[in-house]
């Protein structure tokens, strides 16, 4: 255990608290059991490191990663039973999903040491609900998407911009003080900044690593499918990755990738809850995510430039950066004569020359260009959206 302390306070040395995420202030970090899940390279571990080092005493709180060395040996009860005896408070466990049995193990160390509090972060692909060992009753799970456009300015530039709601959106009430011209910055964002470590050098090169990691280790392993099926499932990135953008037809896929229907169903599923992908339902009468896909689409658009490039469809680039950034605070489903709707609002997305023949003037209507600074009327800019989180 001593070595796992040294590892700790070298982290925790390491963390700033100069940014932090938005779901920092959300967490009810007083709960016995927090759950915060993801894709990789969000962020989830520094936020971690970030509220031991504001508010806890180091002394009584120990931080782990799930992959240590140390559980080659030891077990997580272990641990978590010797911490419990010499005092400590805070146990948080990274990456919690490369414990084998990890939702048993959790279920017993709540049920066992009362007193204790737990926070375990992993990957987005786990399904904590439907866990074995019923966590469901005892963890209450957050899920942390990458950086908005607003988090952006924040930690790449500096820029301090608040969180503006749809209806101030579509109202045209954003500003961006000190930025005399967003564009520039809008699109270094789409090409790297939804990740945090899009600061660092190499960032196609670890954005990379982490596609085929999902794709090769995380769904294979923790969604219990064959290796064989990763080299499906990149198969599939790559068709949506090449869409203009990406209309299903499943009965089609099935057969260029050698899947059944049933099949393909849970790929886009267990795609979807890993990062890689999102995709766009039909009306769902009241009821989240009960709709019928009408359109795939890569998760964001820091994956389109890394798998595409610059043959990248400005469209899809478009669409993309829409409905990634506006569908963690809505519900946004697709529409019958435009591109989205959000509760009773409809929108069509274009460029700076974007016409409004699809768009009815109803006051509720609104085109969403791209290449523009400010708006005006029913005419929003699009970066405008990037600003809802």
């Amino acid at each position: 255990m001593k070595t796992l302390y040294q590892k700790f306070e070298t982290l925790l040395q390491g963390t700033t608290n100069d940014f932090k995420r938005y779901l920092y202030e959300e967490v009810s970090w007083d709960s016995r059991m927090i759950g915060i899940i993801g894709a990789r390279g969000v962020g989830k571990t520094t936020m971690v490191l970030q509220y031991i080092k504001e508010n806890l005493d180091s002394k009584k709180s120990l931080y782990v990663s799930a992959d240590d060395m140390y559980f080659g040996e030891n077990k997580l009860f272990d641990l978590a039973d010797d911490f419990y005896k010499n005092a400590g408070e805070n146990l948080f466990i990274d990456e919690i999903h490369k414990y084998t049995d990890w939702s048993r193990e959790l279920k017993n160390i709540y049920d066992s040491f009362p007193d204790l509090k737990i926070v375990f972060t992993g990957s987005s692909v786990l399904d904590i609900l439907k866990g074995s060992s019923d966590l469901s009753r005892r963890a209450i799970i957050y899920k942390l998407q990458g950086l908005s456009f607003r988090e952006y300015l924040r930690l790449f530039h500096s820029y301090d911009t608040e969180v503006y709601s749809l209806k101030q959106i579509v109202n045209n009430e954003v500003k961006l003080p000190n930025i005399t011209h967003p564009l520039p910055l809008f699109n270094d964002y789409l090409r790297r900044g939804y990740y945090p470590f899009g600061l660092e050098n190499e960032i196609n090169l670890r954005l990379g690593q982490i596609i085929v990691q999902t794709l090769e280790t995380d769904i294979p392993q923790y969604a219990n499918l064959n290796i064989g099926t990763s080299r499906k499932l990149k198969r599939l990135l790559s068709i949506i990755a090449e869409s203009v953008p990406f209309k299903p037809n499943f009965s089609k896929i099935s057969k260029i990738i050698g899947v059944s229907r049933n099949s393909l169903d849970d790929y886009f599923s267990i795609m979807e809850k890993a990062g890689l992908i999102g995709q766009l339902r039909n009306k769902t009468s009241g009821i989240r995510g009960l709709g019928k896909v009408d359109k795939v689409y890569l998760d964001n658009t820091n994956i389109i430039f890394n798998l595409v490039g610059d043959k990248s469809n400005v469209g899809n680039i478009r669409e993309t950066f829409f409905f990634n950034q506006m569908r963690l605070r809505n519900d946004v489903i697709s529409s019958e004569k435009a591109d989205f709707v959000i509760d009773d609002y409809t929108f069509e997305i274009g460029g700076k020359n974007k016409q409004q023949k699809q768009i009815e003037k109803d006051g509720k209507s609104f085109i969403i260009k791209d290449d523009i600074e400010f708006g005006y009327l029913n005419v929003i800019p699009l970066w405008a959206f990037g600003l809802n989180y």
